[in-house]
């Protein structure tokens, strides 16, 4: 009964959260990102950041690395706004799902290496999940990767709060045990965060210790990156750049919510990804087959963008410390909002000066 109730909750949920937010659009007009989308362009990276202050953001980093020039640093807004410290190029940042690509990537060296297979099954890894996974036995690694397994996301579930997450993998993962399927394995795409969970448990196992070193080892350190960490409790608190939420007065800084970074090395990391440096040729094959090569990152109170584009040869790594903004919705229970949009179109703007449009 247990179970049948916690399905027919979130059957519920997948129902009326569309409708929800269909209202508040209609209700609530987004206007600062109407404002945003519509404004002239200005002619530079910085004014365009210094704007986007007035659109309730309460800071801003921007890196952009273009081919034969040397890296460009933009910041506004601040670091904290309690202190009224002014946003910092070098603070740390929580990059959220920008993390998949490092363990994809790390995925991908240890297939190379024939320490791990594509084909592998869920169950084969973990045959403890087999009755409480459906389909464990037909989800492969590849499946997990591509989120086309099939397995309900554990951030989407009713026990789950941003603003107070599980401790533990295994914690996060008794979100989804024994819920049925979102659809069958390969049928279809749908973002999961609980396919990364457990492929991150499967590197672990697989290597004997946390994949979190064998991404500083075989990743990080060839690249001389010295500010990416697993955690904020591997760096100086007061080093985090604060993290707001709209209508909430609390900083979220103080909440572990997976690797941190800065927007320097973000953008070294995804330089290598796309220009084959990471990687031997075989590793790229892989890597190509399995993921993508770019990816945005939403954690409570922080949304980041880290792109490379190729028609510029130009990356753009974007920090905005303060996301939500969408009336009604429930504060914890939605990465949408008014917030991200606007950070998005200013996204999308800069790019378009460093395109001289």
């Amino acid at each position: 009964m247990k179970n049948l109730n916690k399905s027919l909750a979130v059957r519920t949920l997948r129902i009326i959260m569309p409708i929800v937010g269909i209202i508040c659009i209609v209700a609530f007009p987004p206007w600062d990102g109407i404002r945003a989308w519509i404004t002239p362009l200005p002619d530079t990276v910085q004014e365009q950041v210094d704007d986007a202050i007035g659109y309730g953001l309460d800071g801003m980093i921007v890196y952009v690395d273009k081919a034969g020039e040397p890296p460009a640093f933009y910041t506004a807004g601040w670091k904290d706004r309690d202190k009224q410290i002014p946003a910092d190029p070098q603070s740390f940042f929580k990059i959220g799902s920008i993390s998949k690509l490092y363990t994809a990537a790390a995925t991908a060296k240890l297939v190379n290496d024939q320490r791990l297979s594509l084909d592998d099954t869920l169950a084969e890894h973990f045959p403890e999940l087999a009755g409480r996974i459906e389909n464990a036995d037909q989800i492969t690694l590849r499946m997990m990767l591509q989120h086309r397994s099939g397995l309900p996301n554990y951030t989407d579930q009713p026990g789950f709060r941003w603003d107070n997450p599980p401790k533990t993998s295994k914690e996060s993962l008794e979100l989804v045990l024994d819920l049925p399927a979102d659809f069958e394995p390969d049928e279809k795409y749908s973002y999961s965060n609980t396919n990364y969970l457990l492929i991150r448990e499967i590197l672990d196992r697989v290597l004997g210790y946390s994949h979190n070193q064998y991404i500083k080892e075989k990743i990080l350190m060839p690249l001389g990156l010295k500010n990416t960490f697993s955690s904020i409790h591997e760096v100086d608190i007061d080093d985090v750049m604060s993290g707001y939420y709209v209508g909430v007065e609390s900083d979220f800084k103080y909440i572990d919510a997976g690797m941190v970074a800065t927007a320097e090395d973000v953008g070294i990391f995804l330089r290598a990804l796309n220009d084959g440096s990471l990687f031997n040729a075989n590793e790229q094959a892989i890597y190509s087959s399995i993921y993508e090569y770019e990816h945005t990152g939403w954690v409570l109170g922080y949304y980041s963008i880290a792109r490379y584009h190729r028609d510029i040869d130009t990356v753009v790594v974007q920090f905005v410390n303060t996301n939500g903004g969408t009336p009604i919705v429930p504060i914890f229970d939605t990465q949408g909002g008014t917030k991200v949009m606007v950070s998005n179109i200013i996204y999308n703007r800069i790019v378009r000066i460093l395109r001289g449009e």
